[in-house]
């Protein structure tokens, strides 16, 4: 009798059923993984800037409060990123002749802005209102990290909507009075979670509504 398979079809046939039960999940598993990773989301990268501004020398040195350069912060839904008029209010009269300021001085000069590299950014299809946040109780640290370390400006946080989701499922865990919104070096207390639900309470936060799609998708 004639054979009709070669001994390794068994093998083959064993290696194509395992494939059709594992190929689909590690392929689900490795695009979650690439899409949460610094390659799709930009944590951690630091971009180019037309000059190499310090928070960590301004906000962490001199301890410049955030509103001096993000002027909207508080009544905007974007922060603002500071005009050369702001840079100058200190450099007219300090490092004046610093090379590494010369893209400041010449801005300033021939009235063209500065054309900064936007480091946190959402994509075009969500909403996020810094006003509202700020209003509420949420933390500039929350969402920029320890800018007071930053030798150079990069994106502390995913910014996913995973991540976004979790603090408006329980913002308890990260809402704080608001004189401490633009503190830095503010520390979660032990009591956190209920210091937390009180505040919501305190500030009119409506938490069934807050994963509702129209808050962040218009």
């Amino acid at each position: 009798m004639a054979q009709l398979f070669r001994p390794g079809a068994n093998s083959l046939a064993m290696i194509v059923i395992v494939a059709i039960f594992a190929v689909p999940p590690a392929a689900m598993a490795l695009s979650y993984f690439i899409w949460n990773s610094p390659y799709a989301t930009d944590q951690n990268i630091t971009r180019a800037q037309p000059v190499p501004f310090s928070h960590a020398h301004h906000v962490g040195d001199l301890g410049l409060d955030c509103r001096m350069c993000h002027t909207g912060v508080e009544k905007a839904a974007f922060a603002g990123v500071p005009s050369t008029h702001i840079c100058m209010t200190c450099h007219s009269q300090i490092w004046t002749n610093a090379q590494m300021l010369a893209p400041v001085r010449e801005s300033f000069a021939s009235g063209k802005p500065l054309h900064w590299q936007r480091v946190n950014r959402v994509p075009d299809y969500v909403f996020f209102d810094h006003s509202i946040h700020v209003a509420k109780g949420i933390g500039c640290e929350v969402c920029h990290g320890s800018v007071q370390k930053m030798a150079l400006m990069r994106q502390a946080k995913p910014l996913t909507m995973g991540w976004c989701l979790d603090c408006h499922r329980h913002p308890e865990k990260y809402i704080r009075p608001k004189d401490h919104v633009f503190d830095m070096y503010w520390s979660v207390p032990p009591d956190q979670l209920a210091q937390g639900k009180k505040l919501i309470a305190q500030y009119l936060i409506h938490t069934d509504h807050l994963t509702d799609c129209s808050t962040c998708h218009r």
